[in-house]
């Protein structure tokens, strides 16, 4: 089938030889496109210091940029996060991936607040399409290993996002700091288009049938199955708070960070933003186990996003970094608990409409709290603020440690029973 049939939600009318690829390259497919879109989405967090300066932007500025990427996000995974069910998770891809390609050119050539946050929107237009039909190809590619499926769409999410402000801050060293690095991902990603347009995909799960096939697509109303629901609200508060802490990393992380280590390199600034992401990543190769997991993940978070306020305020790298690695480290294992559980709770049917929910209230946590970080550093300062939102962030850490302790506590209770 023809990725135009696939659009066109038709079968197709002659058989096509294309690339019957192997499981193990649809993995890999799949999860290579997920890591290309986010790192190009965090392709600008290094840049955002250069920016500022270049197009007059206070912190504010930098925060609407920044939230402009999520709330496109938000709204394509509320409007259209059940899309690949109907129209296969090959197309949903394909349109992902030409997305994308357009907001890096946007932004290549912004040179105004509007046109960045209108590149910012597009990257968030194809990282929400991809979001859901990535992570539910993983999790049919892996039929009995859910575990594998969440933790390889972990991993790909998580990896790009963190390794997108250093190869930023790369390739700003060539010239055309501020275009270079989007040119060089537009190349990336129309490679990427080779393999997915020859793919012989499967059929969707669910295929439209009658006069009105296109009735299927239209928005729908968040929904979860009762058995699914406890696990869902806790997946979502700690993904909303985890996502909090990494909207900062990414959006006024850079400057902040620049200023306690006490330089201007683009490239350490996007790897010092980019480490907690990282070590949230690479805890889904290496994960930890244990009963008491979860809430530990999340003391570890809440006291780690406290003490990197402190590593500033006494203007110590070594606290800095060793903070950063800490909490990506808890939020990784916390993050992937509650993951996991609801990837196998929820129904398979539905299961991309679930995930895309839960990324929904997910990905607010990197707008609505950075927005408000934006503020209150125009109004009180950088230092104050984040000093502020560090509490805030690790104090709601420690309250989802002591809820997830109870419920860690009925499960003990609910399997001995059994």
């Amino acid at each position: 089938m023809t990725v135009f049939n696939e659009l066109r939600m038709r079968p197709a009318t002659a058989v096509r030889r294309g690339w019957n690829a192997s499981t193990t390259a649809r993995l890999v497919l799949a999860g290579v496109v997920m890591f290309t879109l986010l790192l190009g989405a965090n392709l600008a967090t290094p840049l955002y210091p250069l920016l500022q300066v270049q197009l007059a932007l206070g912190p504010l500025g930098v925060t609407v940029a920044f939230a402009s990427y999520v709330l496109a996000l938000v709204a394509v995974l509320m409007l259209a996060g059940h899309w690949s069910d109907h129209i296969g998770r090959r197309a949903a891809l394909v349109l992902a991936v030409m997305l994308g390609l357009a907001g890096s050119l946007v932004f290549a050539g912004a040179g105004s607040l509007w046109m960045l946050c209108a590149g910012r929107a597009l990257q968030g237009v194809a990282v929400g399409l991809a979001t859901g039909a990535s992570s539910a190809a993983l999790r049919e590619l892996l039929p009995s290993r859910p575990e594998w499926a969440s933790r390889f769409t972990l991993l790909a999410s998580s990896g790009g996002v963190a390794a997108g402000p250093f190869i930023g801050g790369l390739l700003s060293l060539f010239p055309g700091p501020l275009s270079t690095p989007f040119l060089v991902h537009c190349a990336v990603l129309l490679l990427l288009l080779v393999p997915l347009w020859l793919l012989d995909a499967r059929p969707a799960i669910r295929p439209s049938a009658g006069p009105r096939p296109y009735a299927v697509l239209a928005p729908r109303r968040p929904a979860v199955s009762r058995e699914a629901k406890g696990a869902f609200i806790l997946a979502a508060a700690v993904g909303f708070l985890s996502f909090a802490v990494f909207g900062f990393c990414l959006s006024l992380g850079p400057g902040y960070f620049s200023a306690v280590v006490g330089t201007d390199s683009r490239p350490l600034a996007g790897l010092l933003a980019g480490l907690t992401l990282g070590a949230s990543a690479l805890s889904q190769l290496f994960p930890l186990r244990g009963r008491m997991l979860l809430p530990a993940g999340l003391a570890v978070l809440g006291a780690a996003v406290m003490l990197m306020a402190t590593a500033a305020a006494w203007h110590n790298p070594v606290l800095l970094v060793a903070t950063g690695l800490a909490a990506g480290v808890g939020q990784g294992s916390a993050f992937r608990l509650v993951f996991n559980d609801l990837a196998t709770k929820a129904d398979p049917a539905r299961h991309a409409q679930v995930i895309s929910t839960v990324y929904v209230i997910t990905y607010l946590g990197s707008a609505v709290p950075v927005i408000g970080l934006g503020l209150a550093s125009t109004a009180f300062g950088l230092a104050p603020a984040v000093a502020g939102f560090a509490v805030l962030c690790g104090a709601a850490a420690l309250g989802l440690a002591a809820v997830s302790v109870r419920v860690s506590m009925r499960a003990s209770r609910g399997e001995a029973a059994r």
